[in-house]
């Protein structure tokens, strides 16, 4: 990806809501773990954003969950999971259990979920690249993303076992995903990447389009990997079997996704190549495009629209993205829809942290339930200078946000 932050597609940055795009003030965020830090407010008309650091010193945070007291769960990359105190500023408990994980490139430890009757049966779900044959180092002929689950017992996992696993293993070490969204149902939502199999330059069908592959998808399981009985009916070509919970395909390397809100249906956003990184509304059984469509570019291509990978446009053929960043790539890594409780302007919004931008996007969103469409968009913290890696509401309706150099901050208006 490109460390350039990108425009928006009518490149333009939009100012709403009084949650103006301006630059934030001056303040230093002090590098100790658990303090009060000064905070960053957000200079400008209307309310001001406040960040705080709650807690410095994380290894490589990838995703965060809340436990029903308020307690945060912290997944690192390197393959360890913190448990935070209620306030975010201490360390509990280091938790043991979690099986061996592969921390190179973008695999690792990744996503963490709670099960929705956590409070009744304490199962945490966790995402991770898992090494193929010969163990570790193996990992080289053959890894894959695998979901995991466990249950909490003080500070250790018990019961530990694996419910899914993508396949085929391939070599490299890039898009792993992977997001764990549970839908009120309790089934579990499996975002998946490519891999890095599928080329904008050379783009077939023998990966994300190809049905019978677990490279490139979203899967529906329940909760102890089975599959439910109302997942999509895909029609397949002759010979050809879906791979198992098969729910949408034609993705690249989706690392945000969430629910909507309004509609309860499935949101991600996914990496484009140069540019083309996209916010879509996943539909049960619909076909996403790549690598045979996107608004991104090969990589080293010019600036500008012609390289656009199949021209661009993915309807009729394929869904058609609701926002997209164009001509470089904020590189998105989580997505989250406010709420509203603590900021009523917010509500229903997306927000989409930015690894390549270092910036939270807000994306307003309008249109119908059947055709949602982007009204504008707005550039936020973008002079932390952090990669915001994932973003989650906290329990008192203020965004928690993690950074790959190891900070949680707080959001909220100063």
């Amino acid at each position: 990806m490109s460390a350039a932050a990108s425009e928006s597609r009518r490149g333009a940055l939009r100012r709403l809501g009084g949650w103006g795009a301006a630059a934030l003030g001056a303040g230093t965020l002090a590098a100790a773990g658990a303090a009060t830090f000064p905070a960053r407010a957000q200079t400008g008309s209307g309310p001001r954003l406040r960040v705080e650091t709650l807690f410095d010193g994380l290894d490589s945070p990838w995703g965060l969950a809340f436990l029903p007291d308020g307690r945060c769960l912290v997944s690192e990359k390197p393959g360890t999971m913190k448990l935070l105190s209620p306030d975010g500023r201490r360390l509990l408990a280091r938790l043991s259990g979690l099986p061996p994980v592969v921390d190179r490139g973008q695999g690792g430890l990744l996503d963490v979920a709670l099960d929705p009757e956590f409070e009744r049966d304490p199962w945490v779900y966790w995402a991770y690249s898992e090494a193929g044959e010969g163990g570790l180092a193996g990992f080289g002929a053959g890894s894959s993303t695998a979901v995991a689950r466990g249950r909490l017992q003080g500070d250790r996992l018990v019961d530990v076992g694996v419910i899914l696993r993508q396949l085929p293993r391939h070599r490299g070490n890039g898009h792993f995903g992977c997001r764990l969204v549970f839908r009120p149902d309790q089934t579990l939502f499996v975002t998946l990447g490519d891999r890095q199999m599928d080329s904008p330059r050379a783009p077939g069908r023998e990966h994300a389009q190809n049905l019978a592959s677990g490279l490139g998808k979203v899967l529906r399981i329940r909760r102890d990997g089975s599959l439910p009985p109302d997942n999509p009916v895909i029609a397949a070509p002759a010979g050809v079997t879906p791979v198992p919970g098969l729910w949408s395909w034609g993705h690249r390397n989706p690392q945000g996704a969430a629910l909507h809100p309004g509609s309860g249906e499935l949101w991600l956003v996914e990496h484009g190549p140069q540019g083309g990184d996209e916010l879509n509304r996943v539909r049960p059984g619909r076909n996403y495009g790549w690598p045979l469509r996107s608004y991104g570019c090969p990589y080293g291509s010019p600036v500008g629209e012609a390289c656009r990978v199949g021209g661009g446009r993915h309807a009729p053929d394929f869904e058609e993205p609701v926002a997209t960043w164009v001509p470089t790539s904020i590189a998105p890594s989580g997505l989250a829809f406010h709420s509203g409780r603590a900021h009523p302007a917010w509500r229903g919004q997306a927000f989409v942290t930015a690894l390549a931008g270092a910036a939270l996007w807000r994306v307003e969103l309008g249109g119908s339930a059947e055709a949602p469409r982007e009204l504008a968009r707005e550039r936020l913290l973008g002079d932390l200078g952090e990669r915001l890696r994932a973003l989650r509401e906290g329990p008192d309706g203020h965004f928690r946000l993690l950074t790959d150099s190891g900070r949680l901050l707080r959001l909220s208006a100063a």
